[in-house]
């Protein structure tokens, strides 16, 4: 069983007799009858995707998934190529598939990265939890504020945007959180 608090992107659950992959984490909602969580999943069957809000502390069976190790070799349009580390064999999934988690990986990177099978088919990819990537536009950083308590829009190197503090300004290197998006450091890679 898992419950709504700990479904992060990846993650797989049963859902009105249906197996479901989260997406996207859309936020929460907090309200009288308690906090909702807002999710975009796909149906790992049909292929559909949809918005859910579940709510806190709902419980849910798991779905059983079977992890490989990966590199990602190439991106081809929207289509993102993957090579198994022990055959050697190329694993496809389209962009949509792969739902926040395109956004920290890049043929670049020299991280291994787990894709998800359901039944023998691909339906997901798992990143690290930290990764590293470079901020190529956000607006200046605001000399002096460096309690990272406000946060700006930020693009990273691979087109996904998230959240920073004002201090970060173009051409840094951060670390990300795969799980939720959020900004964790300044990379001390430099």
């Amino acid at each position: 069983m898992i419950s709504t608090n700990e479904i992060r992107v990846g993650s797989a659950f049963m859902y009105e007799g249906a197996p479901f992959i989260v997406q996207r984490m859309l936020g929460q909602k907090s309200g009288r009858a308690g906090i909702t969580v807002k999710l975009r999943v796909k149906n790992i069957v049909t292929g559909g995707t949809q918005d859910l809000g579940l709510d806190a502390g709902e419980k849910f069976d798991e779905v059983d998934l079977v992890e490989k190790v990966v590199k990602l070799s190439y991106i081809d349009g929207d289509t993102y190529h993957f090579m198994d580390q022990e055959t050697y064999d190329d694993v496809a999934l389209e962009k949509e598939d792969l739902g926040d988690n395109a956004g920290y990986i890049s043929p670049d990177d020299d991280f291994d990265v787990a894709i998800t099978f359901y039944e023998g088919k691909a339906v997901g990819v798992k990143p690290p939890i930290k990764v590293t990537r470079t901020i190529t536009y956000c607006e200046p950083g605001v000399k002096g504020d460096t309690s990272g308590k406000s946060l700006k829009p930020a693009t990273l190197d691979t087109g996904f945007e998230v959240k920073v503090p004002l201090f970060c300004n173009t051409d840094d290197r951060i670390v990300i959180d795969t799980r939720d998006g959020s900004f964790v450091e300044r990379a001390k890679d430099k």
